[in-house]
């Protein structure tokens, strides 16, 4: 994710993947290229990622993100922290969950909230 390239995250990803928010039905993507083409916007418009955590939870990773260069990282000074949970099944990523908060994806991949 840092590097940013996505044909190498594509690998990782199910044909089939989901990403959105919890709760919403149907989510925004329901496919590896949907996926792929919602990373792709955000870097054509400016957008830059940093891995700050990583946490494996069984079948689950929960993926920490320093954000520059969006709407919202402006609003915050510069940068905002965001929190996406991937479910993997057979070595790939079948569903990505968006968090603004960790508390939240932590709760969502079923930890403890510490």
């Amino acid at each position: 994710m840092e590097n940013a390239d996505l044909s190498a995250f594509g690998d990782l990803l199910d044909p089939q993947v989901r990403w959105g928010p919890p709760g919403d039905q149907p989510p925004p993507c329901t496919s590896r290229e949907q996926v792929l083409a919602w990373y792709q916007r955000g870097k054509d418009q400016g957008a830059d990622a940093k891995v700050s955590e990583l946490t494996v939870l069984g079948d689950r990773i929960i993926v920490g993100l320093e954000v520059a260069a969006t709407q919202a990282a402006r609003e915050c000074g510069g940068q905002t922290l965001r929190w996406q949970v991937f479910t993997m099944r057979n070595g790939r990523v079948v569903e990505i969950v968006g968090f603004d908060l960790r508390s939240q994806a932590v709760e969502w991949a079923g930890a403890p909230v510490t």
